[in-house]
């Protein structure tokens, strides 16, 4: 089962009357489900975790046939190991000139499916280059307070 967090909660309970987003490509949180992945909206996509990790955004934009599906979060250092498994895998133009860690598995290519279901399995096996935590998660931990020790007892 995949839960969404709160945020996306509220968002679905909206008093405009609108109705929950519908999550696009619905197949990789099926794919997920024995990690039991959570969701949440990122600008105008849904964040896909796994644990603490982001591992994907799911987009679909209509009329955006270059950036929309499967966005998959890695680090410049795994990109050509990632594409001999994933040849579709490629930069996000939305992004602008320059490498990002963030790389898309399109919509448009006739593979999108497999690929993306393929990633699911990396996902799965644990593979490393995939997912990564947010900065902010990061940033938390290091500033969360040290524990102190106990002064020993005497006696």
């Amino acid at each position: 089962m995949v839960r969404r967090n709160e945020s996306l909660d509220r968002f679905a309970e909206a008093p405009t009357g609108r109705k929950a987003a519908k999550i696009p490509f619905e197949f990789v949180l099926e794919a997920l489900a024995p990690l039991n992945p959570t969701t949440r909206l990122m600008f105008g996509s849904t964040a896909v975790y796994v644990g603490e990790r982001i591992v994907f955004a799911l987009r679909k934009k209509l009329g955006d046939t270059h950036d929309s599906g499967v966005w998959v979060a890695t680090t410049e250092a795994h990109h050509a190991s990632l594409r001999e498994e994933l040849p579709s895998l490629r930069s996000i133009a939305v992004f602008g000139v320059g490498v990002t860690g963030w790389q898309n598995l399109p919509e448009a290519d006739d593979d999108f499916e497999d690929a993306a279901l393929r990633a699911c399995a990396l996902v799965r096996a644990g593979d490393p280059r995939i997912g990564k935590v947010p900065a902010r998660k990061k940033a938390v931990a290091k500033m969360a307070p040290a524990k102190k020790k106990a002064p020993a007892k005497k006696g």
